[in-house]
């Protein structure tokens, strides 16, 4: 599974890991968050990460 670093705070989007404490179940694929989704640290969306 792949890795997404926000560019903004380095915050590390594990698709294995998920975010289960906002809604996000393990093994969510990155292509597979919703539209809206933000960096749950700094609240940027999801153009502003990068594959790690």
């Amino acid at each position: 599974m792949k890795h997404y670093k926000c560019v903004v705070c380095d915050f590390v989007y594990d698709e294995a890991k998920g975010l289960p404490e906002h809604g996000i179940a393990e093994g969510t694929r990155w292509e597979d968050l919703p539209d809206d989704f933000e960096c749950p640290d700094c609240a940027v969306n999801k153009e502003d990460f990068i594959e790690d």
